[in-house]
Order: structure tokens, then sequence, then C-alpha cells
């Protein structure tokens, strides 16, 4: 029998084999779930202090939180770019600290998710592009940079069939599209079998995470 999809992102409290990505100031987690934690790039402004930054600090370091985000840049919602950036720092030197990935929101902001990384010489840590809409040459620069891609219900087909199987994930995001329908979608777009996604995307999920 088929082992049922890794769900890479959601924000689905309920989802079991899942990464639940929750904000901070809302994180309660439940036996048995795992998550990642950050502020979300819409949900940033300016009076963001020192405090927020502690508490993803205490958070991250929670044994069931495998992953930091989703975080990222945004250019059509949220704070300003500035802030947004600032923000998006904190994560990902938390990530750096605590050796975890890094689950990445970005719209737009492609080039300068990559420029801040390396502006902060982290290129040690890994970022999963979430939702991953853009076209296949921003698919090739974020590969080009060591990024995994994490597709959802609606993506670029050329994009997909940029990304290697050991980069790929597969997600739900917000939607109410089950996992294992994005994983069919895939498979139809990749001539593959959807086995081959499932056990494929599981994979990857598992080792990124560093699940056992």
């Amino acid at each position: 029998m088929t082992t049922a999809p890794f769900d890479f992102h959601t924000h689905r409290p309920d989802a079991y084999r899942a990464l639940i990505s929750i904000d901070p100031r809302h994180f309660v987690p439940e036996p048995g779930k795992w998550y990642s934690v950050g502020y979300h790039p819409w949900d940033t402004n300016h009076e963001m202090l020192q405090d927020d930054h502690g508490l993803l600090e205490q958070c991250a370091t929670n044994p069931q939180v495998l992953a930091i985000g989703e975080t990222g840049m945004d250019h059509l919602r949220g704070a300003s770019i500035e802030v947004q950036r600032q923000v998006f720092a904190w994560h990902l030197k938390m990530a750096s600290a605590i050796s975890k990935p890094v689950v990445v929101h970005t719209v737009r902001t492609s080039q300068e998710v990559i420029s801040l990384r390396r502006s902060l010489h982290l290129v040690g840590v890994t970022m999963a592009i979430h939702g991953m809409r853009a076209n296949e040459r921003v698919a090739r620069l974020l590969l080009d940079e060591g990024c995994y891609l994490s597709f959802g219900p609606k993506f670029n087909p050329n994009a997909l069939r940029e990304t290697p199987l050991d980069r790929l994930l597969i997600e739900t995001d917000d939607s109410s599209t089950p996992i294992e329908d994005v994983a069919a979608s895939v498979a139809a777009h990749l001539h593959i079998s959807v086995n081959t996604v499932i056990s494929t995307t599981s994979d990857n999920a598992h080792r990124l995470l560093q699940i056992p």
C-alpha cells in the first residue's frame, strides 16, 4: 500500500504527515505533529520589536519545530520591503544558529531573497521555496542557489519540469485541495507515476527536515 504523501507546507492545524506553518504568537504544539514557525511577510510591520525576535527564538528551539518560516519578502503585501528584509534576516540567522531549513515565501523578490542570504554569508542555510508559481527562469535561479521548490495546487508546468526530482516537494498551503490531488497533478505533468511523486517528495521532505 502506498504511503500518504508528505505535505511540506500547510496552514491546517489538524494536518498529519505534514509540516504545519504557524506564527510564533499562536504556537501551541500538539503531540505527534511537526511545525515550522515564523512571521509571514504579510504580517510584518515597522513596530516589530526585540520581543518578537525572542518569541521566535523560543519557539524555534522546540523539538517539534523542524523548520523556520514561513518567512520571506513580498512586493505586493505586508510592510515595506526594508522591514520585511530585516524580519527575514532574523529568520535566516536563527535557522543558521540551530541548523534548520527555512520555508520561504517570495513574490517578485527571488533575487532579493538570494542576495540577502548571500550578504549574511549564510550559504549553508537551506531554503525551500513554498507555493512555487514562478516560471522556469526563476526556478533555475533558485535551484542554482541550492533551494528546494515546493509545488501546490497551482504551478507553472515549465518550472515544475525544470526541477530535479531530488529537489521537489509538494504542499497544500492554505487550500482545501487534498495533498493526494497535488501529487496526482504533479505526476501527470511530469509523466511519471503518482507513487513515484509520493515516495520521492516524501523522501526529500524527510531528508531536508531530518525526520528519521
